[in-house]
């Protein structure tokens, strides 16, 4: 599966983004996707994951918790990341990443994660 990741852009303190994970040659449809982010300098951390099993299930990082969401349209083979009230410290690279070996789902560690697209910045001014 190829996955391309964009959305991204220059934005002030306090707004919203929505990130978008587009994927093509297969469905994602059995695949575990998730978010991750790497700020300059800095090591690429995990944001959020969602399952296309067991209704959708997700989890987030704590520091993203209630300001970010993460969804799927499966017929539009997309995963979204909507981020509201962004933060200067939320200013990273953007990565989108999908698995389908059910082993990941709950894991936080970007080697679990056989597929990636190339990165979206998002840049939050204070």
């Amino acid at each position: 599966v190829q996955l391309q990741a964009y959305g991204g852009g220059l934005l002030q303190a306090g707004g919203s983004l929505r990130l978008s994970c587009a994927a093509s040659g297969r469905t994602l449809t059995s695949y575990i996707v998730g978010w991750f982010r790497q700020a300059p300098g800095k090591e690429r951390v995990f944001v959020a994951a969602i399952t296309w099993g067991n209704g959708g299930g997700t989890y987030y990082v704590d520091s993203v918790k209630g300001r970010f969401t993460i969804s799927r349209d499966n017929a539009k083979k997309t995963v979204y990341l909507q981020m509201n009230s962004l933060k200067p410290e939320d200013t990273a690279v953007y990565y989108c990443a999908a698995d389908e070996r059910s082993t990941t789902w709950g894991s936080r560690a970007s080697y679990d994660y056989n597929y990636w697209g190339q990165g979206t910045k998002v840049t939050v001014s204070s």
